[in-house]
């Protein structure tokens, strides 16, 4: 263990401790068959104290002081984030708008579902809802981590707001969603202390598994007994316990809650909150990733990509002329095509007495106008066709062909011309404006796709500029000029054929998507019906954390399945390496089994009752990080967790246990 994990285990201990009741272990039986045995070993120390008793009766309470570590821990972690959203959650009076038109100040704990309170600068915003008047700046920072404000408006997609941030500028009112207790940070601290976690299907699945196992070496030890009889060797009831609990699943009985634990907490530590444990398993088995364009596989915001001169106008005369028309023009569009010209080598300086021409639905083009009675402008084809007529000027022959090629390619055609000081004017070019796809998004879904994963693009644009874009995104799929019911019928389709999918959205329109999809991911931002339609929350509004949120999860299902395994080979391995030791006395012959030749039996006993407490806290940091995820095929994974994990987990007994039995060797009073 590294020091933070000591110093977290060590604040744990008490948890731990309080865990020791009964009560709580029979939960897991795996660790409370080790308990009854702890307990019955404890009974005989005191009736026939000796040194091998006492000291297999405290490896056996610290085996499971162990296993009750891993899960504190795991829950210490949790506890320490909720400690913190608790100290954000403030009781405020809330400015609750009666229907004849005034206002009523109340405490915030009053709200009821449906009531509208105004909020201003400085204040708190008392309960979740959405912003139903209005557009402010807010403080998120207690939520999401972010120190930047961010804007929350009404009749949007970004109008939801969190009860306890803090209104930064201007005045909303909101719209009460949520009853007092049910907040969002309240559900966040329940979720994250572990006091609505929930075991999981594979949980379940492997908890009967293990609890099987258990049954089947109860019985198998309660038939040595009468054998060992039969031959003339008593064996003591401590012995009897102390080969059980060695051959039983203990490891990954012990570290199987604090895996599931830690899963969530990967998640929050990303700042996406899971509403359950289920939902983070469903995204470890996802196969079908839906995923907007617009702000996810893309920018969202057209840039410039690209500048395609006319028949005789070189192509620096069309980059000035397009930066020059776009130095007053602050949309995205306008500075990506500033950014645009001086990645060219074209910087532009200041120009006195300039004369901005804005962009008005109207005319659809907009430029300058400068001092020596030049022009330049940019837009729509049509537009400034229709401009460079009125001035006398001729369309070049060429400039058709250049705007199709464009729209053909997915993009959008800004066309560029200018007007001579001597009033000439003539068209220049065109601007290739392209919704520009975010770096290392192909190499990212070629990732997906080695995990088996089909990626589906989805988008409101027109089928030609949806298959240029999801062909430069490398997605395997894309539904164009989606809607809601699109969506749905996508969903559907996918999980008739067995596939889970996954899906992110914002809106009220994206939440019966949510809903449907196996794994949903509303964003923080959204409306609060996406919110309550999703199972997860991305804190941070980012769409492309669905591709993280699905290697956690697949992160969760390797690393439950690689200590399975290696728990498992552990119980195999000294399975053969304590009972030649244990009977060689009565057999002989077994003698050539004994490949480690142990001391003693005791010593054996007692050398295997040690490791297996010890393996528990040696893992008990891979349960919590995670088994390393790598981007491979099912079969290359499999092939490579039994190399790793069953191979390591049959040879780590005979060094652990062959290396402690040296040790006991030289104490006193083990024989």
């Amino acid at each position: 263990m590294n020091a933070s994990l000591a110093l977290t285990a060590l604040e744990s201990a008490p948890d731990a401790l309080r865990k020791l009741d009964p009560r709580h272990l029979v939960r897991t039986p795996v660790i409370f068959v080790v308990w009854v045995g702890s307990v019955l070993t404890t009974v005989l120390s005191i009736i026939h104290p000796s040194v091998f008793s006492i000291s297999v009766t405290i490896w056996l309470w610290l085996t499971i002081l162990f296993a009750n570590l891993a899960e504190a821990i795991a829950e210490g972690r949790g506890k320490a984030q909720a400690d913190t959203l608790r100290q954000t959650r403030v009781d405020s009076i809330a400015r609750r708008l009666m229907p004849h038109g005034g206002e009523e100040r109340v405490p915030g704990t009053e709200l009821r579902v449906g009531d509208r309170v105004v909020v201003e600068a400085g204040e708190v915003i008392p309960g979740d809802g959405d912003v139903v008047d209005g557009v402010a700046t807010v403080d998120e920072s207690a939520i999401t981590g972010e120190s930047a404000p961010v804007i929350r408006e009404s009749g949007g997609d970004r109008c939801a707001v969190t009860g306890g941030t803090t209104v930064l500028s201007d005045r909303i009112v909101v719209e009460i969603t949520s009853k007092p207790g049910e907040t969002f940070i309240d559900r966040m601290i329940a979720l994250v202390e572990g006091a609505e976690r929930q075991k999981t299907p594979n949980e379940i699945a492997l908890g009967i598994l293990l609890t099987t196992l258990t049954i089947i070496f109860v019985l198998a030890v309660m038939a040595i007994w009468p054998m060992a009889s039969y031959s003339g060797h008593d064996m003591s009831l401590v012995v009897l316990v102390a080969l059980l609990v060695c051959l039983i699943p203990t490891t990954i009985g012990a570290l199987l809650s604090a895996i599931g634990i830690a899963g969530m907490d990967r998640l929050v530590q990303h700042n996406v909150l899971a509403m359950s444990g289920r939902a983070v398993e469903a995204a470890g088995d996802v196969s079908t990733l839906l995923l907007d364009k617009t702000g996810t596989i893309t920018y969202g915001n057209r840039r410039a990509g690209d500048v395609v001169p006319v028949e005789g106008v070189s192509r620096a005369d069309l980059v000035r002329a397009a930066c020059l028309s776009s130095l007053a023009d602050e949309t995205p569009e306008g500075r990506s095509i500033v950014e645009y010209a001086a990645a060219e080598g074209f910087t532009a300086t200041e120009i006195a007495d300039v004369v901005t021409v804005p962009f008005t639905a109207q005319t659809r083009m907009s430029g300058i106008d400068l001092p020596d009675g030049s022009a330049i402008r940019k837009g729509a084809g049509s537009a400034v066709a229709a401009w460079v007529h009125e001035l006398g000027g001729h369309m070049a022959h060429d400039i058709d062909a250049r705007v199709e090629a464009i729209s053909q390619a997915g993009g959008t055609p800004l066309v560029v011309a200018e007007r001579d000081a001597d009033g000439t004017a003539r068209m220049l070019g065109v601007i290739h404006l392209k919704d520009v796809v975010k770096p290392g998004m192909a190499e990212r879904f070629a990732q997906m796709r080695e995990m088996g994963i089909r990626t589906v693009m989805i988008t409101g644009d027109n089928p030609l500029t949806a298959a240029a874009i999801a062909k430069e995104a490398g997605v395997d799929d894309f539904l164009a000029e989606a809607t809601p019911e699109d969506k749905m019928r996508l969903i559907k389709a996918e999980q008739e054929g067995g596939r889970l999918v996954a899906m992110t959205g914002d809106g009220t329109n994206d939440a019966p998507a949510l809903a449907q999809a196996d794994v949903g991911v509303a964003m923080n931002t959204g409306t609060s019906a996406a919110k309550e339609a999703g199972n997860m929350v991305d804190l941070d509004s980012d769409p492309t954390k669905l591709i993280d949120v699905v290697a956690i999860g697949k992160q969760l299902l390797i690393t439950r399945g690689a200590l399975t395994t290696f728990s498992i080979a552990n119980d195999v391995a000294k399975y053969f390496a304590i009972i030649p030791a244990m009977f060689v006395v009565i057999f002989p012959g077994l003698s050539k089994l004994n490949i480690m030749h142990l001391h003693s039996p005791e010593s054996a006993m007692l050398s295997a009752v040690i490791f297996n407490a010890l393996v528990i806290v040696a893992l008990i940091p891979l349960s919590l990080k995670g088994v390393a995820y790598r981007s491979l095929g099912a079969a290359a994974m499999l092939r490579r967790n039994l190399l790793v994990y069953g191979v390591g987990g049959v040879i780590a007994p005979f060094v652990g246990i062959k290396l402690i039995d040296l040790v006991l060797s030289v104490i006193p009073g083990v024989k």
